[in-house]
């Protein structure tokens, strides 16, 4: 009786070898598709006879004919060449997992309004890498990525974008003026026939994409010069100076629209402000990084 255990000598080559040999009965035929020379394989069916103790093949000059062993040998190598590919392709899916961690940026309102669709499918397609939040102004992403303190982040195209900066863009972000509804005296400076826009207090972001749209706007419209009132950090923060009546600001529609004040705040009607592009950057250089690339294909124009 043959007895088949764990042979580790004995070799998926050399069950591949019997399990073909056993369909085609035919040394020739065998040895040719498998791209060995008859000698071979008959030296690989000898061995695999005396691992085993048991004869495998009935054969002479015009056939083979499998024995009751070799039946045995044959259902038994069917196993093991089946799990031993699908071994293989379970480890080759694991060696290309990708991981590491990966370290992102972005604003307050754009972790909630951009990053999601972008984080689920990341996390779908490459569970083992480990994701590294940090928000701010949105104005700061670049000089983030500048600094190193980061690997991505979500920002505004600023217009003069380092030649070393990737930019790939997941949106075009509208903007508005924003106005308080609560009785304040910005709100009676607001409905009056004519609107004295140079005494008119203004929050402007301290700096960024959004602080040079208005000033462009302010210029083409009005001689003078804007009445600061003050300099934010943050999108979020103006909008709640705005609500609380201490000015008027310029501000991204969708900043506006999930602010917990929206309910305080409104949007002037009938101004034309060009909107900015919002995207994913990095340093070029890093686009060759598996994970940094990994994650820019879950972008929507990709």
């Amino acid at each position: 009786m043959i007895n088949i255990q764990y042979h580790l000598a004995m070799d998926i080559r050399s069950l591949t070898l019997f399990q073909h040999l056993a369909n085609t009965l035919h040394f020739g035929k065998t040895a040719a598709a498998c791209h060995v020379s008859p000698s071979t394989l008959s030296r690989a069916i000898q061995r695999l006879e005396e691992q085993l103790g048991s004869q495998l093949l009935i054969r002479d000059n015009r056939s083979v004919i499998l024995t009751k062993e070799g039946k045995k040998l044959l259902s038994y190598a069917e196993q093991q060449i089946e799990q031993y590919a699908s071994l293989k392709q379970s480890l080759n899916e694991s060696q290309q997992q990708l991981s590491g961690s990966l370290n992102i940026y972005c604003s307050v309102t754009a972790s909630y309004a951009y990053l999601p669709p972008l984080l689920e499918k990341f996390r779908q397609a490459h569970p083992q890498i480990e994701i590294n939040l940090d928000t701010g102004d949105a104005a700061e992403g670049i000089d983030q990525i500048k600094g190193k303190r980061v690997d991505l982040a979500i920002a505004a195209r600023p217009d003069d974008l380092p030649s070393s900066i990737h930019f790939q863009t997941i949106a075009s972000v509208p903007l508005a003026i924003v106005v308080p509804t609560m009785n304040c005296a910005v709100k009676k400076a607001l409905q009056t026939d004519v609107i004295d826009w140079e005494n008119l207090p203004i929050i402007l972001p301290e700096h960024g994409v959004a602080r040079r749209r208005f000033e462009h706007w302010f210029r083409q419209k009005h001689a003078g010069r804007p009445n600061v009132y003050a300099q934010v950090s943050g999108q979020e923060a103006l909008v709640s100076m705005v609500a609380l009546g201490f000015g008027i600001g310029l501000s991204p529609i969708v900043v506006a629209d999930n602010s917990p004040v929206k309910d305080l705040v409104d949007l002037l009607p009938d101004t034309q402000i060009t909107p900015f592009d919002l995207g994913l950057c990095c340093f070029k250089r890093n686009l060759e990084d598996p994970v940094v690339a990994a994650f820019l294909s879950m972008a929507p124009n990709n």
